[in-house]
């Protein structure tokens, strides 16, 4: 016996209901396809994350914390939120297939709110970070997680803005979040973002409560750099100056006579005894405006610059002190972080 074949059928059918052939029912069932072969792909690289902490006395036993998890290495190392993982005491990671492990801290970074752990394991299902950069706003995106604790829960939406700004626990700034309209639920964050065509593009992170529907996203890029860091030195080490600054706008007569580029400049607030700042002669007062040949208008600038700059390595701060420009080298030291 052959097998009968449907499709002229179904063409047949479509055409006796108005449908032409590469319509929209086509559309969305290619679309569906798409989403069914990557949640296929991805689910078994995401994890929920049990966590427990240490509580008073007087209750009864441990918090108990959910959150997902990226498995990014076959040999067990996974990706989260640093929020998830916070003062936890005990991290078990439960897979799909309801496997469960204990897992170890290897660091966090509270300044992108990434964290990694570790189980001991080999040959694991892993995720492949990448693509961020290419990001279009308008392009569909799905949501992977295991909001509270249920296992490959898949949200659909679209990237409604990349590059955005937002301001991590510790004041720093984190750079090119992606925002999206994936829904979130507790439990979710840790989870990936994924694109259509099975690109992990980010680590869903946040959502703003007040707002319906807004999602936030630590790019893979940023994400991929952050492991890296913490696979090597448990912590994401970045420069500072020592200093505590502010912006302070600058008059534009004041500019054009100091030939400016700036409107802004950081005002230096005070230096921290024996930093790279006083070291290298910068005084309160003293206007900052710009650091290793590029224009500098808020503390902000700073951190984004002294993130990739090497510790140690001196670069040229240039700053305005009695209406004098001048420059001098400092040479960052590691900043303490949280």
């Amino acid at each position: 016996m052959h097998p009968v074949s449907t499709g002229g059928r179904e063409q047949g059918r479509r055409c006796e209901l108005g449908e032409e052939p590469g319509g929209p029912a086509d559309v969305l069932a290619t679309f569906s396809r798409a989403v069914e072969a990557v949640v296929a792909e991805i689910s078994p690289a995401v994890v929920s994350l049990v966590t427990r902490k240490r509580t008073s006395r007087r209750m009864r036993g441990p918090e108990v914390g959910l959150g997902s998890g990226l498995v990014v290495a076959p040999d067990g190392y996974i990706l989260t939120n640093r929020h998830v993982i916070a003062g936890a005491s005990s991290v078990e990671v439960r897979f799909v297939d309801d496997r469960t492990s204990t897992a170890t801290v290897v660091g966090a970074d509270p300044a992108t709110d990434i964290a990694a752990v570790r189980i001991d394991a080999a040959g694991l299902p892993y995720a492949v970070l990448g693509g961020s950069n290419t990001l279009r706003t308008g392009q569909f995106v799905m949501a992977i997680g295991n909001p509270l604790g249920f296992d490959s829960t898949v949200s659909t939406g679209v990237v409604s803005s990349h590059g955005r700004v937002l301001r991590s626990q510790d004041g720093r700034i984190v750079e090119n979040i992606i925002q999206h309209t994936a829904p979130l639920n507790p439990g979710s964050s840790g989870g990936p973002l994924v694109t259509t065509r099975g690109h992990v593009v980010g680590i869903n992170t946040a959502i703003i409560v007040s707002a319906q529907g807004i999602g936030f996203a630590i790019p893979a890029d940023t994400a991929s750099w952050v492991l890296s860091q913490l696979m090597a030195h448990g912590r994401v080490k970045r420069g500072c100056l020592g200093i505590v600054g502010g912006s302070r706008p600058l008059n534009e007569r004041f500019r054009r006579m100091m030939g400016l580029s700036v409107t802004r400049a950081i005002e230096v607030m005070s230096v921290a005894r024996n930093g790279p700042a006083a070291q290298a002669g910068l005084q309160e007062g003293d206007l900052i405006v710009g650091i290793g040949g590029r224009p500098a208008e808020s503390v902000d600038d700073l951190h984004r610059f002294l993130t990739t700059w090497p510790l140690g390595t001196p670069v040229t701060v240039t700053f305005l002190r009695r209406g004098e420009r001048m420059a001098v080298e400092v040479a960052p030291a590691e900043a303490k972080t949280g």
